[in-house]
């Protein structure tokens, strides 16, 4: 299964300069592969949609499985930042790609994204699908 993240599925929904990539993906990879969202992405993305009818509507259109995001990667994500405000890090509360990126990595999904670098950094084990 392959995690999208935020990116992913806001080019998906919207006529950004990545959509090509990201539809290329979803076809390359539909033969063996299901894509999901999880809480986190789905509340990110949802920021412009004025309903949540109206942004269900424009998911509708697309195959995700809705994960929930485990425990273990709460914890993950909370051990991730610490290190990354250890490294010196400007952010407050936790962010969501280190949800994102844990709950790929404790669930053993792929995750598809445009932004390989800083899961690279802290979640050096998942599978990440990035641009070339």
């Amino acid at each position: 299964m392959i995690l999208c993240d935020t990116n992913v599925i806001v080019d998906l929904l919207t006529d950004s300069p990545w959509a090509g990539w990201v539809a290329s993906q979803f076809e390359d990879y539909a033969k063996e592969h299901e894509f999901a969202i999880n809480p986190i992405i789905y509340a990110e993305v949802s920021v412009p949609f004025p309903s949540a009818d109206s942004f269900e509507l424009s998911l509708a259109t697309h195959e995700l499985v809705r994960l929930d995001l485990p425990w273990e990667a709460a914890f993950l994500a909370g051990k991730v930042f610490h290190a990354y405000r250890q490294r010196g890090g400007p952010k407050t509360s936790p962010l969501p790609d280190f949800f994102i990126g844990a709950h790929a990595q404790v669930s053993g999904l792929i995750l598809l994204t445009r932004d390989g670098s800083s899961y690279r950094t802290y979640f050096p084990t998942i599978q990440l699908v990035v641009p070339r």
